[in-house]
């Protein structure tokens, strides 16, 4: 298991992750230092758990957004899976799995934000 120390808000983390995952926990934790930057911006200093919960939520709206337009993406997926209709120079089946594909990356990303 891999070492990645993070830091956040000036605070350094060391955080455990699995090898190769590295890469990906920084720019978890640069997600997070973002939101905290945009916070500070707008609402000036606070705690640093009060900061954490309110980056902590930003996020859980950006994921519930997120999942809301998976599902209209994928309704729409379904749609133009059924569909006769060809647009042009695509089939809709091609389209609808290139859709799938694009949903269930969406999909990864959001559950990665859910478990960091």
């Amino acid at each position: 298991m891999a070492q990645v120390t993070v830091k956040i808000n000036g605070y350094a983390y060391t955080v455990g992750c699995e090898d190769g995952q590295e890469p990906h926990l920084l720019a978890m934790a640069t997600e997070v230092e973002n939101r905290i930057d945009s916070i500070k911006a707008i609402g000036g200093n606070t705690g640093e758990s009060r900061l954490l919960v309110l980056s902590a939520l930003l996020m859980a709206d950006e994921l519930h957004d997120m999942r809301i337009e998976m599902g209209n993406l994928r309704a729409l997926a379904a749609n133009n899976a059924k569909s006769d209709t060809k647009p042009a120079g695509k089939s809709q089946a091609e389209l609808a799995r290139k859709l799938n594909r694009m949903v269930g990356r969406a999909e990864q990303i959001a559950a990665n934000l859910e478990h960091s």
